[in-house]
């Protein structure tokens, strides 16, 4: 199969996989209600799944050295649909916990290896482009899936969720036949025990010790945080729609879609000028200081449409802050430990949305509008950051001249 060919039927691919991931997101409200789980559930839930997440995001990225990225995505991506199809029959609280802990094991592998597949087989100087669309897929292919599982909804909470496992396991196996081999060793060369004791998040960590330069340490940081920011304020944001402001999962869906639009020209004109004409160093430092201070109208605002315009703003600020952080990241990658900075890259993504989700379920059995005010905070430290990143860089580079 021609290159071209193979990554535009990827992406193509990643499309429907992103959609079908948040299929669940806008019926998940009305389950919590309808089974009648406690206000908090929202983020202890998606907590416990991030945390898988994070404990097996290094185990992931270790495998793809062996197993290959289109393996991984076969494996995780039927894993996750087992882990939304418990998630769907779940009757208690603790079974809702423990399927969104089963199907955190799998995501986990499925975002680390799109990431790394991207990195192993796109050509150098479209890589960043890649990227970007990688990025601009995941942010409206989720946008755009909240409005079909919000209209699947309409018909019956079940709708969404059997159309979600169904999705989610034809796209895994679609990956495998479309993704080329990029296993560095054979499956031969596996040492499981070893394998098990090199990914666990902390032997990992220890171990990427000479990965972990100042500059990736903050750049780490600055994803953490908007990540943790982020969480906080979508999961917030949708349970909200439905709890205070009583709008049914068609109409979350569809803000949610109209939201997915914004994201799409903001990611396909803005985020690519950015990336191709900027030094993305310096612009995120303000793409991360606009989306924190459009925080502040959803905060302040109360009324449906005031909300929902600032609510518009702060997406779309962060859907052209994502390829402008994985470019980052992605440049500092070398070739030999690509898999591994992904890895930790993806993991501690999922190390902030795990604060953020949790913090955010507690927070809004205090306050609803405490969740954002969390989300403003995260994203003034990113932004702080991002400021310390940019002046690392410029050091670097003046010593690198010097010298």
């Amino acid at each position: 199969m021609h290159d071209r060919k193979r990554a535009l039927l990827f992406l193509g691919v990643n499309m429907l996989f992103n959609m079908a991931a948040s299929f669940a997101h806008p019926v998940t409200p009305t389950i919590i209600q309808q089974r009648g789980f406690g206000d908090y559930m929202f983020g202890v839930a998606l907590a416990s799944m991030m945390t898988a997440n994070f404990f097996f995001s290094p185990f992931w990225g270790k495998s793809v050295n062996y197993i290959s990225s289109r393996r991984v995505i076969l494996i995780c991506s039927l894993g996750y649909a087992a882990g939304q199809a418990l998630f769907g029959m779940a009757s208690s609280e603790s079974m809702m916990v423990g399927a969104r802990l089963f199907a955190g094991v799998f995501t986990g592998g499925v975002f680390t290896a799109f990431l790394t597949y991207l990195v192993n087989t796109s050509p150098p100087h479209l890589r960043g482009n890649y990227l970007t669309i990688a990025a601009t897929i995941q942010t409206v292919g989720s946008a755009f899936g909240y409005f079909v599982g919000g209209m699947l909804g309409e018909l019956s909470v079940n709708a969404a969720i059997v159309a979600q496992v169904v999705t989610l396991s034809i796209c895994g196996i679609a990956f495998y036949f479309i993704c080329e081999d990029d296993a560095v060793h054979k499956m031969s060369d596996i040492r499981f025990k070893q394998l098990f004791r090199e990914a666990n998040p902390i032997s990992a960590l220890i171990a990427g010790r000479g990965i972990m330069t100042p500059l990736l340490i903050t750049l780490f940081v600055v994803s953490s945080f908007s990540n943790l920011g982020n969480s906080a304020f979508d999961q917030s944001f949708n349970y909200y729609l439905k709890a205070q402001l009583g709008l049914s999962s068609g109409y979350n869906g569809a803000i949610k879609a109209v939201i997915g639009f914004v994201c799409l020209a903001a990611n396909s004109t803005l985020a690519l000028w950015l990336v191709n004409r900027t030094d993305i160093k310096l612009t995120s430092i303000y793409v991360y200081l606009s989306a924190s201070l459009s925080i502040l109208g959803v905060i302040l605002f109360n009324s449906l449409v005031p909300f929902v315009a600032a609510n518009v703003l702060y997406f779309a600020f962060y859907a052209v802050s994502v390829p402008l952080t994985q470019g980052l990241v992605a440049a500092m990658a070398k070739t030999s430990d690509s898999n591994l900075v992904m890895g930790y890259f993806n993991g501690l993504k999922s190390l902030g949305g795990i604060f953020g989700a949790l913090s955010a379920g507690l927070l809004y059995t205090i306050n609803p509008k405490l969740p954002f005010l969390l989300g403003f905070l995260a994203f003034g430290i990113a932004t702080i950051a991002s400021v310390f990143y940019y002046q690392l860089s410029k050091q670097r580079k003046s010593f690198v001249q010097e010298s």
